[in-house]
């Protein structure tokens, strides 16, 4: 004697055990969409102006100091070669003190290792220069 429960009908009925994700995604966008519209209101950002694109023309002075460096990492004072760092230190250190203190203008390769561009910033710093520029070239117009 066996009893049977469920439909009549002699076909077995199967359970479906997966899980219905269409509601679960739903409520995830609906989330997604009210967490988008608050949080600008609940960060509170601060309002700046930001400064625009302003590239000044620089007038060279005699005095100015011109450091190259080269893409074999190559140290050049104005056209004179440096053996390294501490032959650059000993200038700069003349330079240094005197007043008012010369700028210093670092021209690097765009293929030079950082290293060697960081070695004379470096250097400079441990000379005692207040004032050290980059040399670029100006972006072309379109």
């Amino acid at each position: 004697m066996s009893m049977s429960v469920g439909s009549d009908t002699g076909g077995e009925e199967q359970l479906n055990s997966e899980i219905n994700t269409t509601p679960l995604v739903d409520i995830m966008l609906v989330l997604l969409i009210i967490f988008l519209i608050t949080s600008p209101v609940v960060l509170k950002l601060q309002k700046i102006n930001l400064p625009e694109e302003i590239n000044q023309a620089i007038q060279t002075k005699p005095e100015n100091v011109n450091i190259v460096v080269n893409k074999d990492g190559d140290i050049y004072w104005n056209q004179k070669k440096m053996r390294d760092t501490n032959e650059l230190f000993d200038f700069l250190k003349e330079e240094a003190v005197k007043v008012p203190q010369p700028e210093v203008h670092v021209r690097g390769d765009k293929d030079a290792k950082y290293e060697s561009i960081g070695k004379v910033i470096y250097t400079t710093q441990r000379a005692g220069i207040q004032k050290v520029g980059f040399i670029t070239e100006p972006p072309d117009k379109m």
